[in-house]
């Protein structure tokens, strides 16, 4: 990688990155900012009032009584 991009980039020799395809070009990127990225993403909801586990129930109690005859 041309040492002008690496500087842009912020990258060190070593830097570890990710490369991966849209069907049209390559994109890479360094795998701290995919990682990031991932973790933004699905990280856990700030609301204390939430419950993952209340709310998977009531979906699964909603689809049983759509589906009960």
């Amino acid at each position: 990688m041309p040492v002008e991009l690496r500087r842009e980039l912020s990258l060190d020799e070593g830097s570890e990155l990710t490369i991966r395809s849209d069907g049209h070009r390559l994109i890479i990127e360094p795998r701290a900012e995919v990682l990031r990225r991932l973790r933004s993403r699905f990280q856990r909801p700030t609301d204390a009032g939430v419950s993952l586990a209340d709310e998977l129930l009531a979906d699964r109690r909603e689809e049983a009584r759509r589906d009960a005859p």
